[in-house]
């Protein structure tokens, strides 16, 4: 039978049908399209420069600078609180984190009951986290760095916290990245051998490590917020609205009781507390998405940080998670912060001089 005798009453399954092949086509034109273009995107996002180089610049700072803080502000006690006389806790002959018993990390456990050799070792991680911060041959010192760090803070388990974790994740994905590109000695002496590296293959593969690692980190600490976020939600103190006030008002976390008391002494406001820090840590993965809420994200955790570190006496803890947190502001507002920071130091160098030439 030939389509021309084809019954009255099949014509129109036939246009549907023919309609249908030519969506699907038209669909599957669109999707590979979209494949294609989603694809290039990202290939060209991963190999063709390396992203956020300020803002790791800035978390390679304040990490050094939070375990500078850390090992300077407990310089006068460092063999009472981590070396021997830290020995009754037990944690010499048998350690409770497995990282002693490793040879690489075992530096700071081997020395614990030697007084010289600890305070030595202990100088030269102060040393190394000073040229973490100016970012001298960065690619030698963050690796001896993370090692002597973890040595350190796992010799004594006790008084570790979570910030730790965080800090030692995080300088290890930066091993992979480069985190000495701004605003370090590096960048210097690359700047006098310049040359056209990134586009070249040993370049795009250096490109990609560097941003699968910003992927990375950034995966990491979104994971932390909404995991953190998840674990209060479901206790009591958290749902009930008071979370807040039970630490400020012990003698550990109320670090300053006059601002603790001022601070947990209205009702709703210790309730906003509660609520907000556990809305701020699981909203903020989405915050990110747009360049409007990323900023009512980033300005709502750092406050959230810095409540912390005052009230709750945990400066270390929460500068490290602002030194991560420093990945998502954009390296045109590093810049132009830069740029600000440079022209107010110029003005008071001027006017100083002026003052200097008057008094002459």
């Amino acid at each position: 039978m030939t389509k021309q005798h084809l019954p009255q009453t099949n014509r129109p399954i036939r246009t549907a049908w023919i309609f249908l092949k030519l969506l699907f086509s038209h669909l599957v034109g669109i999707a590979k399209t979209v494949v294609v273009s989603i694809a290039s995107a990202l290939d060209s996002w991963l190999l063709d420069s390396r992203k956020a180089l300020y803002g790791i610049a800035v978390t390679r700072m304040l990490l050094g600078l939070s375990a500078l803080g850390l090992l300077l502000s407990n310089y006068s006690t460092r063999l009472y609180s981590f070396g021997s006389g830290s020995v009754w806790n037990g944690e010499v002959i048998e350690p409770k984190s497995d990282f002693p018993k490793i040879w690489l990390f075992s530096l700071f456990h081997r020395a614990i009951t030697n007084d010289y050799t600890y305070s030595l070792l202990y100088i030269a991680l102060i040393a190394l986290a000073v040229l973490v911060i100016v970012g001298w041959r960065t690619r030698i010192v963050l690796p001896a760095f993370l090692v002597m760090w973890v040595s350190f803070i796992e010799a004594n388990d006790m008084l570790g916290d979570q910030g730790d974790n965080m800090f030692r994740i995080a300088v290890l994905i930066m091993l992979f990245m480069d985190t000495s590109r701004r605003w370090s000695f590096d960048a210097k002496r690359r700047d006098k051998q310049k040359s056209s590296a990134d586009q070249s293959v040993p370049g795009q593969l250096g490109n990609l490590l560097h941003n699968l690692g910003l992927v990375a980190l950034t995966a990491q600490v979104c994971f932390v917020y909404a995991s953190g976020a998840l674990y209060k939600a479901g206790g009591a103190p958290w749902s009930g609205g008071y979370a807040v006030y039970n630490p400020l008002q012990t003698e550990r976390f109320g670090t300053w009781p006059v601002l603790s008391d001022f601070v947990t002494s209205w009702g709703p406001m210790v309730a906003v507390a509660t609520w907000g820090s556990i809305i701020i840590q699981f909203a903020f993965v989405f915050l990110l998405l747009t360049r409007p809420t990323r900023i009512i994200g980033l300005i709502g955790i750092l406050s959230f940080h810095i409540g912390i570190a005052v009230l709750m006496g945990l400066p270390w803890f929460s500068l490290t998670m602002v030194a991560i947190d420093s990945i998502f502001i954009r390296d045109r507002t590093w810049k132009g912060m830069s740029a600000r920071v440079q022209h107010l130091a110029l003005k008071a160098r001027t006017l100083a001089s002026g003052a200097a030439s008057r008094e002459i």
